[in-house]
């Protein structure tokens, strides 16, 4: 299985933009510059977009996990906060915190299953950071 996105910039890193377009379209010429990373421009990002990838992956690899342990959530909710430290030029932290509402399943098994998807999501297995959770099952 292959997925592919496709980046074109025009101009100088402050001065220029760029768009984005991915395969599905669901992203198609969506605007991306220096104000829209490092500011509060219009747009988005590199890093909201790994914070993207990163929340649906780990929600539907603990989707998966509770699935095999017979567990059916009501909803599964998580927000992905990506730290970017500009002066190292690297990706210092993904920060998952999820909610959690899934009928008949103890805390320590929740446990179990959200540590097993944190570490073997593709996108955690991908990401050469520290990542870190805080779930709350509800």
């Amino acid at each position: 299985m292959k997925r592919n996105a496709t980046a074109v910039w025009q101009g100088s890193i402050k001065e220029g933009n760029g768009n984005i377009t991915t395969q599905s379209t669901t992203l198609n010429n969506t605007q991306y510059s220096f104000n829209s990373r490092f500011a509060e421009g219009v747009g988005t990002n590199p890093e909201e977009l790994i914070a993207a990838a990163h929340a649906g992956c780990f929600t539907m690899k603990l989707s998966a996990n509770l699935t095999e342990a017979g567990f059916t959530a009501d909803k599964l909710e998580t927000k992905c906060e990506i730290n970017l430290d500009p002066s190292k030029g690297e990706i210092v932290e993904s920060h998952l915190t999820l909610t959690a509402s899934v009928p008949n399943l103890t805390q320590e098994k929740f446990d179990e299953l959200v540590a097993d998807a944190e570490k073997n999501c593709p996108i955690s297995k991908l990401l050469n950071t520290t990542i870190t959770v805080d779930a709350t099952l509800a």
